[in-house]
């Protein structure tokens, strides 16, 4: 596949030079590159047109890499009549509301707003160094209670917060000791003696990797889509060269222990009241080389050639569960299986995804919600032709995320964000379904136009767009999974496939582990140690090695230790 051609903008005084120096005919080297990038630009155009793989209106967002959705860049179209900073008119949430009630509403939900938040300086304490070697130093010259050197009668005594020093080494990824032993040999009977390791130290045919090695091995493949390849390569030149073979093999032997646990994660997942989930594409390369042997021997039937990874992301309570599944199945029924794990006397979970039809799973019940930020990009993908249209559109939008700020804020309960979705958004989601219909009723908008294709799309899963206003807790969009699989899109630009099944299962195992106690706000990198050290109690008692709760475990171990050393 071509690279996106680098965006190279001339000024008019340029391009009049340009133009100058082609009718002369004495074009520069600089000028030749030039030309020679604008005709990449124009084949790159052509190719996507021909293949159809970009709608033509896109390709200038792909091109100059625009990515804001932001409603300022419609306001600023000049072909929009409203260019005004001032947001559209929306429906009153509640006409029948006094205006005593209106303003004593807004005193309680702007209190807090309202404060204007000290700008930070952008440095990181202390104390966010949570996985710095912590030294405690005390003066050499001082202890409590000695005369202060600087008045005759004073004395010093140690205050409660001492001064802090933050010293950043620089350290290769993995680091290594090698242990000379010393070896002494008796000159009479010839028997060699020689030095222990230290205690710290095991060895192991000559070499010996320890949990934290696997540990970083692991979170720099699957955390920070480090290929092991370029992590060999960097070990090498650090002067700790480990082969990639090497890499792969304590990967998998800390995959091996921590298994039990990953399978507890997907069990508590699928317990989920609100799960979301939603896929990418991948490469597999065994997977690609049985898909063309099943092309070869289809003989002109239709056979399933796609690879994806998906992503689910649960939500227990107030406790958030990440879980990846790569392969040949769609995310739909990837939900499917993990539906299977659900207790049965259960009431089915809330399912928000966007509307492919890849997403929702079959013969599984769930209650449907999708993405209204999905929704909400249709329009703004064709608001270059239709701003004032569209406009309105994402000023809708943004009242519904303004009223689910304040909720936020305000920290209501599910119940009472519900009645206040219904209070402050139902009557806006009301004219806006009048809008939508009044669109098509009174023939302003052409039904195969792509904002004819936009409103198709809102009225065709108005109930589950509007599920917010029906059901307690259902959230407004699909965000927190499209974040997650920003985890595998990374991994997918850095190293490109997985080699085999064996490894995809291996990165999805990882995968989700790192990002469930990033969303917990835990150390990946203590965990995933934590639970190579204990794994054999992590086999036995899964449940108790849970992201959430595996630091109260460590405590419980340690003081059953304690106990019978005492006895």
């Amino acid at each position: 596949m071509k690279q996106i051609p680098q965006v190279k903008k001339l000024g008019p005084e340029e391009k009049a030079a340009l133009s100058d120096r082609l009718e002369r005919n004495a074009l520069t080297p600089e000028d030749c590159e030039l030309i020679r990038h604008m005709f990449d630009t124009l084949e790159f155009i052509f190719e996507k047109v021909n293949q159809k793989d970009v709608q033509l209106k896109a390709l200038p967002k792909r091109i100059l890499g625009i990515k804001s959705e932001k409603s300022k860049k419609i306001r600023d179209n000049p072909n929009s009549q409203n260019r005004s900073n001032e947001r559209m008119p929306v429906p009153e949430s509640d006409p029948s509301q006094t205006e005593e009630e209106d303003s004593s509403a807004e005193e309680e939900v702007s209190s807090s707003s309202d404060k204007e938040k000290p700008k930070g300086h952008g440095r990181i304490g202390a104390d966010d160094y949570t996985g710095a070697d912590r030294i405690f130093i005390s003066p050499t010259s001082f202890k409590p209670g000695d005369k202060c050197p600087e008045c005759p009668g004073g004395k010093v005594y140690p205050q409660n917060k001492p001064g802090v020093f933050v010293f950043i080494e620089g350290r290769a990824p993995i680091g290594a000791r090698v242990c000379e032993l010393e070896k002494y040999r008796c000159n009479l009977c010839g028997e060699i003696f020689t030095a222990e390791l230290p205690g710290d130290v095991a060895m192991k045919g000559g070499k010996y990797y320890d949990p934290q090695a696997k540990s970083i091995i692991a979170i720099l493949r699957y955390g920070g889509g480090f290929p092991l390849n370029r992590l060999g390569e960097l070990q090498k030149n650090l002067g700790i060269p480990i082969p990639v073979s090497t890499l792969w093999d304590k990967t998998e032997e800390a995959g091996d222990k921590i298994c039990p646990v990953y399978e507890e994660l997907k069990r508590q997942a699928a317990q989920g009241d609100i799960i979301h989930n939603d896929d990418t594409g991948i490469k597999i390369l065994s997977v690609m080389k049985e898909i063309d042997e099943e092309t070869k021997n289809a003989k002109g039937k239709k056979t399933g050639t796609g690879m994806f990874t998906t992503g689910i992301v649960s939500a227990v309570g107030d406790r958030k569960i990440a879980l990846f599944f790569t392969g040949r199945q769609h995310a739909g029924e990837n939900f499917a299986d993990l539906l299977e794990k659900r207790t049965p006397d259960r009431d089915p979970p809330i399912q928000m995804c966007d509307a492919k039809s890849g997403n929702v799973p079959k013969n599984a019940e769930v209650v449907p919600c999708y993405c209204n930020t999905h929704a909400r990009r249709n329009f703004v993908n064709v608001a270059g032709d239709f701003p004032d249209q569209c406009l309105y559109v994402i000023d809708v939008f943004a009242t519904i995320y303004e009223n689910d700020a304040l909720t936020k804020e305000l920290r209501m309960s599910p119940e009472e964000r519900l009645q206040w979705h219904l209070e402050k958004s139902g009557p806006a989601m009301e004219s806006f379904h009048a809008w939508l219909n009044d669109q098509f009723d009174k023939k302003q908008v052409e039904p195969n136009s792509s904002l004819g294709k936009a409103i198709t799309h809102v009225l065709n899963h108005w109930k589950e767009l509007t599920r917010f206003l029906h059901v307690p807790g259902v959230p407004l969009d699909n965000n927190i999974c499209e974040r997650a699989l920003k985890k595998i899109i990374l991994h997918r630009k850095n190293s490109l496939f997985h080699k085999t099944e064996h490894g995809a299962c291996m990165g999805d195992m990882f995968m989700s582990l790192i990002h469930t106690c990033n969303l917990a706000g835990e150390n990946p990198f203590d965990y995933l140690t934590d639970l190579q050290i204990h794994s054999s109690h992590a086999f036995r008692t899964p449940e108790k090695w849970m992201p959430r709760n595996w630091r109260d475990t460590l405590a419980e171990l340690a003081l059953g230790r304690s106990d019978r050393l005492s006895a």
